[in-house]
């Protein structure tokens, strides 16, 4: 029999429902595979094995009794940042020191009440604030891919990191994360996975910790698009508990797949061009347009002028509302506490004590821009640069665009503890350059492994696609999948 943790979701499903294997087969396979890779790599910091084997036995009394859901026995790892109920969830923070909610998250809950099987908790960057996991309390997850002839350990990108490396690993059939600039994206494409931000309002936020709360997006990390189309169609619903859930019918995003790209018109803004990108990004992005092309689709050069204001414009928004998210942690009523003289003392010592630099970089900047005197020079400008950015994806697919293509980060995976980035924060928020605009116009987002660099990294694509048209953009990546190939890490760990 094949390594069972090397099977997509979609032959696991297959072979689960012709009972060639057993839901707690999957399930013990996974849990061997973390037990044995976890101490290297860092991706989960909680993993519950006993959960996960009750669930699987369930599972495979569903498949029985001929009641199996859509992920009926598929093991998944869930990000940190989702409220799973008794089960740790601390947004890889110290300020949540023991947290165990009371309540599941709407999108945890949907992938259970499809019979998904919960292998444990992923390493992210602490309340999912970074691109390369390394603000996590937990430590820095390492990433599965290695450069040639090197042993330097890499990143996996943020601040979903965990998930990514996980997926890539064979850690986990697929895996839950979050888009707040790039969070979903940028790892993927640093590890060689396919992940979606779907349009804001597509997955309910209720119980997943909160960041950004107009920016924030659930989405997938899945091995092939096949998979990552699998898990939105379950992740995806309306959601009377969050008011920004749109009300619309989940499609069957899978049956997208292999659907022509004639009569397609496919974007290329001349905006993500930028100074310094390194020409094997530009020859990427040029093979991917020969794909899209051969396939049938029409290339057009669009322009998108806000772009270059849409950085300094997310890191204005993003702040200011993870400052009003995060004024919540205060010691008072869960989490970490740390004694003081009186409570504006205790205040004070838990919040130095429990947040990490870059939390508390991002707490102050947020806090600065929302203060009298630069609210209107700083957050209301950038809400105005917000609009103007929505506007410009707006023009180009009024102008008859369908999709547009992009390069989705502007290098392959850096090396942990990179002293150029570490020295300097702006430099680490480049890396979101080419993800931020879908989050600023709250559209959907896919990366797709689409080559290697010279260093043997995976490099990806992203495309971005109009309000709740995600099924365009997974059979457009689709194509640039089955023409790129597949791409797995040479196993050291």
């Amino acid at each position: 029999m094949t390594d069972l943790t090397r099977l997509t979701i979609a032959e696991a499903r297959t072979k689960l429902a012709a009972k060639d294997i057993t839901a707690v087969e999957l399930t013990e396979a996974y849990i061997g595979a973390i037990e044995a890779a976890n101490g290297a790599l860092n991706a989960y910091v909680t993993v519950t094995p006993d959960k996960a084997r009750e669930m699987a036995r369930a599972s495979d009394a569903r498949i029985a009794a001929g009641k199996a859901g859509a992920l009926e026995g598929i093991p998944l790892g869930i990000k940190d940042l989702f409220g799973t109920e008794g089960i740790h969830t601390q947004a890889c923070s110290h300020i949540l020191d023991g947290f165990k909610p009371r309540y599941e998250s709407t999108v945890t809950q949907n992938l259970w009440n499809d019979g998904a099987v919960m292998l444990g908790k992923l390493n992210m960057d602490e309340f999912a604030m970074g691109s390369s996991n390394e603000s996590s309390y937990y430590g820095p997850v390492i990433n599965p891919w290695k450069a040639k002839g090197s042993n330097l350990d890499l990143v996996p990108g943020g601040s979903s990191g965990g998930s990514a490396a996980a997926v890539a690993a064979f850690l986990c059939a697929g895996a839950t994360a979050t888009d707040t600039g790039g969070s979903i994206r940028q790892p993927a494409a640093f590890t060689g996975t396919v992940g979606i931000k779907p349009t804001y309002g597509r997955c309910s936020r209720w119980g997943i910790v909160a960041f950004a709360s107009s920016l924030d997006q659930a989405g997938p990390i899945a091995r092939d698009v096949r998979d990552a189309a699998i898990l939105l169609k379950s992740m995806a619903s309306v959601d009377p508990k969050d008011t920004t859930s749109v009300d619309l019918p989940v499609p069957d995003y899978e049956a997208s797949l292999g659907q022509s790209l004639k009569g397609m018109k496919i974007g290329i803004p001349k905006e993500y061009r930028v100074d310094g990108m390194p020409e094997e990004i530009e020859t990427l992005w040029q093979q991917g347009i020969a794909w899209l092309k051969d396939a049938g689709a029409e290339i057009v050069d669009i322009s998108l002028p806000h772009t270059k204001y849409a950085l300094p414009a997310y890191y204005i928004v993003a702040p200011a509302e993870a400052s009003s998210n995060l004024a919540r942690y205060d010691g008072v009523r869960y989490g970490l506490r740390v004694d003081g003289k009186d409570i504006a003392d205790m205040y004070e010592k838990t919040r130095a004590a429990g947040f990490g630099q870059e939390v508390k970089r991002r707490i102050m900047i947020g806090t600065y821009v929302l203060s009298a005197g630069y609210y209107d020079a700083y957050y209301l400008q950038a809400q105005k640069v917000r609009t103007l950015i929505k506007r410009d994806f707006e023009l180009a697919f009024h102008a008859g665009v369908d999709a547009i293509l992009t390069p989705a980060t502007p290098s392959s995976a850096f090396g942990i503890a990179d002293e150029d980035l570490a020295s300097d924060p702006v430099k680490m928020y480049l890396n979101d350059i080419f993800t931020v605009t879908v989050n600023m116009a709250g559209l959907p987002g896919i990366a797709v492994p689409a080559g290697l660099d010279h260093k043997g990294l995976p490099l990806g694509l992203q495309l971005i696609g109009k309000p709740f048209e995600e099924e365009t953009l997974f059979k457009t990546a689709h194509v640039i999948e089955q023409a790129a190939g597949k791409f797995s890490p040479a196993k050291w760990w």
